[in-house]
């Protein structure tokens, strides 16, 4: 055997192709033989007789001939389905029709009967000799190759094909079926026996499982996630049968659970404000995107070129993220025959931003750059305040020293009363622009305080998504958490607006309707990504979420306005609020507090002067003083 198996292997496809021809040029005989034990009448195919050798000679050349016009010796063993046995089927009918024209001379009744059933043999041969060498080649590497010993989890219809495809294959080899349906346990299905799951440990250690095969494609994820993980402890590795829209190409689920109707999320109609008016403030200027390489960011520099600048400046921290927002807006900046200028650096340095305003002639700025993340800037507060109030104040000064026309800060709700660093930060950057905003003879500032942006980096949407993706659960910190939310392209929009609305010292507002649960939003991201909740009402569900408890300096509830009076502006879901702020001797005392802090490191006294300025915000251990 170790012989055979070592010729087999050295063979070459086509000695290969030639071994197929050869036998099926010998069954030629062989089917002859048969015939006549069929058929001991069978004079015809008398091999005895003269000049029957001869023609049996002749019938396997055009066998030979035949069966490569069919092409048939190139069809590999483990690929013969219903098709390629019609091709056999076909050549065993060419075979028994030279067969009768070579034996015309013999008696046309009998020999009609005789070659059909030498046709029929010939074709059962072939058929035979075909599995028999798809067996033998199969036991050739069995015994040169490891195989894989599988436990196919589901025993459908899936679960059968792939037990059957897996036949032919030389490196997997099934050896049981687990499935949860207690009608199948204890049944064979496609020649193995069918377990339960509850014996998984017993049937491991018995049958050498290597690892185990999900064929349950129609299946939802979640439950799929949840009998990997209950398998995996067993110590098995898990594999799962794709489902035929992703054999076919069919994009990661996470990429195709969004984009999810907008007007749905927010509980209102979304805002389309409109930028024809506002665009000539824009059109044929130099415009300044600070953060242009985040979510925000970008979007501001998509909408400003749509208003055709003479330049637009990107000025961004993060090298990747600048590199590919030039990479998004180049096509853009074409069409609108706009320059694009990309700067690398941070808003808190002083000669940079100012060689930047001064070299590019910049008219307007829109300062999205932030670090907007709670929990991280809780964690880095002097970090968090350097670049969101400092960072402010240092590029605020430098555009009304270079005769900047517009300045245009993006707040956050999260600067009302805050309760966090990154809300106060933003804040005390609402408060130095205010205070600039009083004495500037030349540059007209401005701020936009709007809520959660669906879908941007570090929101929720993209979290949840994630987590759906990954089999659950989805986690939300407080079942009664609400939060305002607003579409990107609204967020946007209202900058760009509150650019052209601004005469100096406005906090514009978005009219966001209700704040919505987050929970709420929970459910509908999971119900939209084609799943249930699993709850105590929903056992049977798909998708669990938990609660992880309020992080620290999160709030319930955010609010917009820290005053009850606001305006209106010419757009109907669009308000100013003019808001009480500190007085310029008092703006200079913070800066130059928190500069000393920063430079120090001082992480208590910078979070003593953000208690001591910025309204609601109180240090936690001002706030455990205060408590005890």
């Amino acid at each position: 055997m170790s012989l055979i198996s070592s010729l087999f292997l050295s063979m070459s496809r086509a000695q290969k192709c030639l071994a197929f021809l050869c036998v099926d040029v010998l069954l030629v005989p062989v089917a002859y033989l048969v015939t006549l034990a069929v058929q001991p009448n069978a004079a015809v195919f008398d091999l005895m007789m003269p000049q029957r050798g001869v023609m049996l000679l002749l019938l396997m050349v055009l066998t030979a001939a035949l069966s490569r016009f069919l092409r048939i010796p190139d069809i590999r063993l483990n690929n013969y389905d219903l098709r390629c046995m019609g091709r056999l089927g076909v050549l065993a009918i060419l075979v028994a029709a030279c067969s009768m024209a070579l034996h015309a001379n013999a008696a046309v009744m009998a020999a009609i009967g005789t070659h059909v059933v030498f046709g029929i043999v010939y074709f059962l041969l072939l058929a035979a000799s075909r599995v028999v060498m798809l067996e033998l080649v199969l036991a050739i590497y069995r015994r040169t190759d490891k195989r894989r010993r599988v436990l196919i989890y589901g025993a459908g219809t899936t679960g059968m094909q792939l037990v059957r495809a897996l036949a032919a294959d030389r490196s997997i080899e099934p050896v049981a079926f687990v499935d949860d349906n207690s009608a199948l346990q204890g049944l064979r299905v496609a020649g193995l026996k069918v377990l339960r799951p509850v014996d998984l440990p017993h049937i491991v250690a018995e049958l050498q499982v290597d690892r185990v095969l999900l064929a349950m494609p129609s299946l939802s994820l979640p439950k799929q996630t949840q009998i990997a993980r209950r398998l995996e402890r067993n110590g098995l590795e898990v594999q799962a049968l794709p489902s035929f829209a992703q054999l076919i190409g069919e994009e990661a689920l996470i990429d195709k659970m969004m984009p999810i109707p907008p007007a749905r999320l927010l509980g209102r109609a979304a805002v389309d404000p409109s930028l024809k008016a506002s665009a000539k403030k824009f059109a044929r200027h130099s415009v300044l995107v600070t953060g242009g390489g985040g979510s925000i960011g970008l979007e501001l520099c998509r909408q400003v070129l749509s208003c055709k600048p003479r330049k637009l400046v990107i000025f961004e921290i993060s090298e990747f993220a600048l590199y590919e927002a030039e990479k998004a807006l180049a096509p853009l900046a074409r069409e609108a025959g706009t320059e694009i200028v990309s700067i690398l650096g941070s808003v808190t340095e002083p000669r940079l931003v100012r060689h930047v305003l001064a070299e590019h002639g910049v008219e307007v700025v829109l300062h999205a750059a932030a670090y907007k993340h709670v929990p991280m800037v809780e964690q880095n507060p002097l970090v968090g305040l350097a670049n969101n109030v400092l960072g402010t104040w240092t590029l605020a000064r430098e555009s009304e020293a270079a005769g900047v026309g517009r300045f245009i800060l993006v707040s956050s709700d999260k600067a009302v009363r805050p309760t966090n660093i990154m809300g106060a930060s933003k804040r005390l950057a609402e408060m130095v622009v205010q205070d600039l905003a009083k004495r500037a003879e030349h540059t007209v500032f401005a701020m936009v305080r709007f809520g959660n942006v669906l879908g941007s980096s570090g929101s929720v949407i993209p979290l949840f998504q994630e987590q759906i993706a990954n089999g659950g659960p989805v986690t939300i910190t407080h079942p009664e958490v609400t939060r305002f939310f607003m579409t990107q392209k609204e967020a946007v929009s209202l900058v760009l607006l509150a650019g052209s609305f601004a005469e100096g010292g406005e906090v514009f507002v978005l009219d966001m309707g209700k704040p919505m649960k987050i929970v709420d939003l929970a459910r509908q991201v999971i119900s939209d990504a084609g799943y249930a909740v699993r709850d105590d009402e929903h056992p049977e569900g798909d998708i669990d979420i938990h609660v992880t408890g309020l992080r620290p300096g999160e709030k319930l509830h955010e609010e917009l306005l820290i005053g009850e009076g606001h305006l209106t502006t010419a757009h109907e879901k669009i308000f100013a609020a003019r808001e009480d702020c500190l007085s310029e001797l008092e703006v200079a005392a913070a800066i130059r507090a928190l500069r000393e802090a920063v430079a120090s490191g001082n992480e208590a006294a910078a979070r003593a002067l953000v208690t001591r300025w910025v309204d609601g915000y109180v240090a936690p251990e001002v706030a455990d003083s205060r408590g005890a």
